[in-house]
């Protein structure tokens, strides 16, 4: 297998289920992850360490092991988390892996790819950004006794469980140095894939680095853009399918799509949906992705075949 160089920009399990699914399209991919984790384990090395946090990076590396016993064994060495109370507590191996890497090596870059190697990683992890980053959001109602007053709301994970309506969301620092190696990917690359995950931790976060967004903007590569199979889900509770599209355009107003996937249980109004994927360039391709029996979950296989129809 060969097939189409392909970077897949998201974070977390979103990211994980796309990268599984590319895995079987193509031998050329770049994962470019978001950096603004401020939970869990990840939070607590970013702050104790002053370094990305590894989490999400982490997700990515084991999403793109290779499908063997020593790829099986070593993600999930990877992914193991330590219980109990003590100082491990909480914390995800590959996340202590990681870190240490990155203080050997001293680059962020060649300490993820020298866990690629380990892995057999089938592609590349990259973060989007060469510091880490802190969400910021323009909430509307988070005081369910004022539902009309706008407040801001800091964190990825605040931002993740507010109970109000996201309207924005900014980055700090505000323009933050892109990764130079995620640049060179998205200039390189046949296709870029943005999402799926949750939309303004995750997805929306790479519109918002100049140097990252400049080159999603203006390279050659044709991009598809993955909807959740959730549409009501915290951040973007009320929010329609078209609702997802409108802000991410509300952002990144330069931005064309080429191609727009969906699964037709999102899909209400598909006239609709249509005419604003056109709005942003973009054919809308309606095809199930769901697993049968987990419906919030995506099916490997069946994102996998609506990747390869769409990229090859």
């Amino acid at each position: 297998m060969s097939g189409p160089s392909v970077v897949a920009l998201g974070g977390g399990h979103g990211l994980a289920a796309s990268l599984a699914a590319l895995r079987h399209v193509t031998d050329h991919i770049s994962a470019v992850v978001t950096v603004a984790d401020d939970g869990g384990s990840s939070g607590r090395l970013r702050r104790e360490f002053d370094v990305l946090p590894p989490g999400d990076l982490r997700m990515a590396l084991s999403a793109l092991t290779e499908d063997t016993e020593w790829g099986h064994l070593w993600r999930d060495v990877l992914q193991h988390r330590f219980h109990g109370d003590g100082e491990l507590g909480g914390h995800a191996l590959g996340n202590l892996l990681i870190v240490s890497l990155w203080e050997q090596l001293g680059d962020t870059v060649s300490g993820l790819d020298m866990v690629g190697r380990l892995l057999n990683a089938r592609g590349r992890v990259l973060p989007m950004a060469a510091v880490p980053l802190t969400i910021r959001a323009d909430v509307m109602g988070q005081d369910p006794v004022r539902p009309l007053d706008i407040s801001v709301v800091t964190g990825q994970v605040e931002v993740a469980t507010t109970t109000g309506r996201v309207l924005s969301i900014s980055l700090d620092p505000e323009e933050p140095p892109a990764c130079e190696e995620a640049v060179s990917a998205v200039d390189e690359a046949d296709w870029v894939v943005l999402g799926p995950g949750s939309w303004f931790t995750s997805v929306m976060p790479h519109l918002l680095v100049p140097g990252l967004r400049d080159a999603i903007v203006g390279t050659g590569a044709r991009r598809l853009l993955t909807l959740n199979l959730q549409m009501h889900t915290g951040e973007t509770e009320g929010f329609s399918a078209e609702n997802h599209l409108e802000v991410l355009a509300a952002h990144a107003p330069d931005l064309h799509l080429d191609v727009v996937l969906a699964d037709p249980r999102v899909v209400t109004d598909e006239k609709l949906l249509r005419r604003v994927c056109e709005d942003l360039g973009a054919d809308l391709v309606v095809t199930p992705v769901a697993a049968t029996d987990h419906p919030g979950q995506h099916d490997e296989l069946r994102l996998a075949a609506a990747y390869r129809d769409v990229l090859t």
